[in-house]
């Protein structure tokens, strides 16, 4: 089969791979109809992400059509038409059964590696390094998706491959954003980055409540997107961030912040933006903070700072001194996707938002080399591509 795979820093092939076939009565093969470019596929094209192996295949946003299941795959079927969480979970540890499917105990078999870095091992991934489970991704024309009696849902006829594809990561994780900030009538949000996790954060926001959500990035169609939502632009190239925000909310600050940039390695201005660059290229850092950092200064006394732009590493001079004396809570994850499936389906189903609105490029997927530069430089205005096998 053909499937877009890496052989280091900004080399993304499209090749022939082995087809993945069954390897446990759990699993299933799906025929991928549809899959994407996640911003966090980005840091690995950047060689930001360890452990990754030349012929690595990518992906972790797909859908598609089941073509053969194993004898455990629960009710799964030949022909069904499935979305697959990029998280993969075994539904049956001690934080799956929780809801916390990120935290799976068993489905990393690289826990070891893991565990030497963070402490602890988070679930398995697809298409995301050998530290995660060395999962082949779905950016190919065939994904074999373990744990299947776990992780795909079943999408209604009705709808269409776009309006439900980022059910596999992005509007998850955008939802989850929002949610983490308790949003209360009446409250401000703020959202850092304007990509796709971002967009579908300040639309979950406004889904759950928020009065206004401030959108901070410098990509023009990014903000107009973000405008589009009915959120206040902000470009942090051309305002003071902070000075805004204290305007906008009376000296206050934004009841709940949102970072969804994380480690991105050309965010921020100023002289700290600049440090964590040059740290990270002579390799004295791992992360570049700049975004977290003025997230914590412009979030008000007792507020929320939602983290779901993905860090690797250690993280230098956060104000964590800020964030104690104001009482600050902290809330992040890697999204436990399977958790958040039922009820943003029928948000779906129901009109409620359709998740489509941030495609700006489509592509077979023999193109995608070519789109992942495209999506690293922001060319033609490109927010998000949706690839097809």
């Amino acid at each position: 089969m053909k499937a877009l795979t890496w052989h280091g820093k900004g080399d993304i092939r499209c090749e022939s791979v082995p087809d993945p076939r069954i390897e446990h009565p759990r699993d299933a093969i799906i025929k991928v109809t549809a899959c994407a470019i996640c911003g966090s596929d980005l840091h690995i094209y950047g060689g930001l992400i360890p452990s990754m192996e030349h012929g690595d295949v990518l992906g972790h946003e797909c859908m598609g059509e089941v073509v053969e299941v194993g004898r455990e795959a629960g009710d799964l079927r030949v022909g069904d038409r499935v979305v697959v969480p990029f998280t993969i979970s075994c539904g049956e540890c001690f934080f799956c059964k929780r809801g916390f499917y990120s935290g799976c105990e068993r489905s990393n078999p690289s826990r070891d590696k893991a565990e030497k870095l963070w402490g602890h091992s988070p679930a398995g991934l697809f298409g995301y390094s050998h530290l995660l489970g060395g999962y082949s991704g779905g950016q190919a024309e065939y994904l074999r998706v373990p744990y299947a009696d776990v992780g795909p849902i079943k999408v209604p006829a009705h709808l269409s491959d776009e309006q439900v594809l980022f059910l596999s990561d992005i509007f998850p994780t955008g939802y989850m954003a929002a949610e983490f900030c308790d949003i209360q009538p009446g409250d401000t949000i703020a959202v850092w980055g304007c990509g796709p996790v971002g967009q579908m954060a300040i639309r979950s926001a406004f889904l759950l409540g928020a009065e206004r959500v401030i959108a901070v990035d410098t990509v023009p169609e990014r903000l107009d997107l973000a405008r589009q939502a009915g959120a206040i632009p902000l470009d942090f190239l051309e305002d003071d961030i902070y000075d805004r925000i204290q305007d906008l909310t009376r000296g206050r600050g934004a009841d709940a912040c949102i970072d969804a940039v994380g480690t991105e390695p050309d965010t921020g201005s100023g002289f700290d933006a600049l440090i964590d660059r040059i740290k990270v290229a002579t390799f004295m850092g791992t992360d570049r903070p700049h975004v977290l950092r003025q997230a914590i200064h412009c979030c008000r006394n007792f507020g929320v700072v939602s983290i779901v732009g993905v860090y690797g590493g250690l993280l230098d001079k956060v104000p964590m001194g800020s964030a104690i004396n104001r009482g600050l809570t902290f809330r992040m994850a890697q999204t436990p996707v399977q958790r958040y499936l039922p009820q943003l389906l029928d948000r779906i189903e129901r009109g409620e938002i359709d998740p489509s609105f941030v495609i700006t490029h489509r592509a077979p997927l023999a193109e995608g080399p070519e789109f992942y530069q495209t999506f690293r430089d922001k060319k033609d205005g490109c927010i998000k591509v949706v690839l097809r096998p």
